[in-house]
């Protein structure tokens, strides 16, 4: 049986010496790694440098239970580590986005489920991520496509995602304060992103009312409304008009504004001129201006 977040190793050999097909690619050595990772609760693929994460547990409305979430930190650790990805794309299967945490995996005691001992790693100490993708740490962009109802923890994946857009059949709402629950970083988050008055109604009136995908968009929780049908599509037409300019220098402003969120404005602005140095001693900061004094398009090599 294979491994949860491992991917699939083949060799041309293995494959009786056929070529391996375009879910493949080759390492260093030769050697081809099957693009398309197996998971049970999400799905993983990745083309033309984009790597596209999908919730699929779509009877249950993509709720995340322990396996997920442990899927999830697979999948987002493999996009990052993957030099042959550039940016991310997560989007969910079915009728809903991610209608946050799977209520029936909950302990009575309301404990937050790991699979390391209790209180015994860093990341028990802090607020539970869930769904969220490491957005403090990794450098690569993330598209969020909501694709319908999006509550809960899925309102992470929105308000720490780089870009955000919507179907025009997606719903915004916290249901915590509804079955009993204060809402915790859920909605800390949406108050960073969203006028306190908006924040704190969605917070407060929990599972009673929900915010449209228009109206998400004119509060700027989103930045774009497409049709249904046409969503993972604009999203990658997105992503792919990220991964046309320079990969490391995108990285690079992408930490620029997250990490000097945090920072007063001067000191994000030194840390600002910090990242734009280290990315001019990269080969695609030469490339850039010599591309375009050739008139030509760059020809970007991610170093």
């Amino acid at each position: 049986m294979r491994d949860r977040g491992v991917p699939r190793l083949m060799t041309r050999e293995a494959e009786g010496g056929s070529e391996p097909g375009s879910s493949s690619a080759p390492d260093s050595n030769g050697t081809w790694y099957d693009r398309v990772m197996k998971y049970e609760t999400i799905l993983y693929e990745v083309d033309d440098r984009i790597a596209t994460i999908t919730f699929n547990r779509p009877d249950q409305l993509n709720a995340v239970n322990p396996t997920m979430v442990q899927e999830l930190r697979a999948a987002y650790d493999a996009a990052e580590a993957d030099e042959n990805v550039w940016t991310i794309i997560v989007t969910g299967a079915g009728r809903a986005f991610c209608a946050g945490a799977d209520v029936s995996d909950i302990p009575d005691d309301g404990r937050v489920i790991y699979p390391e001992p209790y209180l015994s790693t860093i990341a028990q100490w802090e607020a539970p991520q869930e769904a969220t993708p490491p957005f403090r740490s990794m450098t690569k962009p993330i598209v969020t496509a909501v694709n319908g109802l999006c509550c809960g923890a899925g309102l992470d994946l929105v308000t720490t995602g780089d870009i955000s857009i919507a179907s025009d059949r997606a719903e915004f709402f916290d249901p915590h304060v509804s079955i009993g629950l204060v809402s915790g970083r859920e909605v800390v988050r949406l108050a960073r992103v969203l006028p306190l008055n908006i924040a704190m109604r969605i917070a407060l009136t929990g599972r009673h009312e929900r915010l449209s995908a228009h109206r998400a968009f004119e509060l700027g929780l989103v930045s774009e409304v497409v049709g249904h049908d046409d969503l993972l599509a604009r999203a990658t037409e997105i992503a792919q008009l990220v991964n046309r300019n320079a990969p490391l220098a995108v990285r690079g402003t992408r930490l620029a504004i997250r990490k000097g969120l945090d920072l007063p404005l001067h000191d994000a602005e030194i840390l600002a001129e910090t990242f734009r140095e280290r990315v001019l001693r990269t080969d695609d900061a030469k490339e850039g201006p010599r591309a375009f004094m050739e008139k030509r398009n760059p020809k970007w090599e991610c170093r």
